[in-house]
């Protein structure tokens, strides 16, 4: 499902427009990544977690002349699935 299907899919469940529908979900989306910019997680109870991960600073190789490169640490966004997800 790519996200004008999703979008699609709201408006029918929700009895609006897909102009709303967009919105709705465009806003629920902002608030979601606004929440993680922060370093907050978002819990959906039986849907899941998102939250922020630090990734630590590490060493790799590149692929084509295998010369070894620091990676520098960074944060990730993460997600645990609910228990009533599937």
């Amino acid at each position: 499902m790519n996200k004008s299907e999703l979008v699609k899919a709201i408006a029918e469940k929700a009895g609006l427009s897909q102009v709303a529908g967009k919105a709705a979900l465009d806003a629920a989306l902002e608030a979601i990544s606004g929440a993680l910019k922060k370093g907050e997680s978002v819990q959906l109870i039986g849907f899941g977690t998102f939250s922020v991960a630090e990734r630590a600073a590490r060493q790799g190789k590149n692929p084509q002349t295998g010369q070894v490169i620091q990676i520098p640490a960074k944060k990730v966004a993460k997600f645990k699935a609910g228990a009533g997800l599937i």
